[in-house]
């Protein structure tokens, strides 16, 4: 009986968590005397349950980089000395078309990056086969060439310094920009 009783309490609870209007919120959302009206007669325990935050980042607009940082992702890595993509940089320059595809205005850049070993030249080089085998990927997925360019940096920006294998694996990649 007890465990009936507490079950029920529960979905109560959860049903109205998820049904609380603030005051300021109810003239905004239309009908506001009525939402009023439901709030006065709800029971006190309902009113107070707590409220869930939201997690998205405040001021993340759809259609900007940080969008796409946060909601998409903007890199995919390499193996060491390859510009071949893995089937999940394949993955990821699948989600880079549908968010291009969202926003036809945006024009991008694809960076090439390397780890910290080899060459200046020889990096330079394999850093822009990366940016262009994303590029030639992102447009067999329908995005226009036009709006994509792209550019190698070698190893001259790291996003992680130090050595080792995980370092340097961080470092192996093709990251897409907005212009």
């Amino acid at each position: 009986m007890h465990l009936k009783f507490l079950s029920l309490l529960a979905a109560s609870v959860m049903l109205a968590a998820c049904g609380t209007i603030q005051d300021d919120d109810a003239s905004t959302l239309g009908g506001g005397a009525a939402v009023a009206e439901a709030q006065a007669q709800a029971p006190q325990a309902v009113t107070e349950a707590p409220q869930i935050a939201v997690t998205t980042p405040a001021g993340t607009r759809p259609g900007t980089e940080e969008d796409l940082r946060l909601n998409v992702g903007d890199r995919v890595f390499f193996d060491f000395n390859q510009s071949t993509l893995k089937p999940e940089a394949r993955g990821q320059i699948q989600r880079w078309a549908a968010w291009m595809n969202q926003y036809p205005h945006i024009r991008t850049t694809i960076e090439g990056h390397c780890d910290a070993r080899g060459t200046r030249e020889y990096n330079l080089a394999l850093g822009e086969r990366r940016s262009n085998s994303a590029l030639e990927y992102l447009v067999s997925l329908g995005v226009s060439p036009n709006r994509i360019s792209i550019i190698s940096y070698g190893k001259e920006r790291p996003a992680v310094l130090g050595a080792g294998d995980g370092v340097w694996a961080q470092n192996r990649r093709a990251v897409l920009r907005l212009n």
